[in-house]
């Protein structure tokens, strides 16, 4: 299933215009697998609500609603990359059809769901150190599960985060992140970013 999942994903367009602020780096096709393989076991995308919480165009609201989910939303505060996203849907062809959603995604209009999937930006960039935190926060207000994407080194912060709202850190897996040279400050034509990928249950799963 996760060989054939990242063959899928790997027809989805990055963004063609990516901002350095916003930390907009794709998700790779096989990293997108992996996670969503890992939920899928777990039982935590079939049948199930799942969103994407910033899904850039689009990568990982896709594969989760070729799982057979009952619904998938995915919401996401720039326009243009929401726009690769839906162009990217029919590449997919999930079996579900997403609802597409622009806004922001530390303030998602939405009561509850029982997975969330998402690569929140890192907060690398001076200034916006932990901006996952916001992302977290947001998870825990809605998710039952969750399965994020991290910078290396997070773990003790994502534990304590998780602890902190009641929930708890499940599974956590090293791994890296292929990027594309695509800003000026990137000194090299590809980089390679180690990360971190946490599954976490909050106060509410079930």
């Amino acid at each position: 299933m996760k060989r054939a999942l990242e063959q899928r994903l790997s027809a989805v367009e990055g963004f063609r215009d990516p901002s350095a602020a916003l930390e907009q780096y794709p998700t790779p096709a096989d990293l997108a697998a992996h996670l969503l393989h890992l939920a899928d076991l777990h039982g935590d995308l079939a049948g199930r609500t799942v969103a994407d919480l910033g899904t850039g165009t689009g990568m990982l609201a896709l594969g989760a609603a070729t799982r057979e989910p009952e619904r998938v939303l995915a919401i996401e505060r720039d326009p243009d990359a929401l726009a690769v996203a839906r162009e990217n849907e029919p590449r997919v062809d999930p079996a579900v059809g997403v609802d597409w959603l622009l806004g922001d995604a530390t303030r998602p209009p939405l009561a509850s769901v029982d997975t969330v999937v998402m690569n929140p930006p890192f907060g690398a960039q001076r200034g916006s150190e932990h901006a996952d935190r916001a992302f977290l926060a947001a998870t825990a207000g809605i998710a039952g599960v969750s399965y994020s994407i991290h910078n290396a080194g997070s773990k003790s912060f994502v534990e304590s985060f998780a602890a902190d709202e009641g929930g708890e850190v499940t599974h956590a897996f090293a791994a890296e992140l292929d990027v594309a040279r695509q800003f000026e400050f990137h000194t090299s034509e590809r980089e390679r970013l180690d990360v971190e990928a946490f599954r976490i249950e909050w106060a509410g799963y079930s």
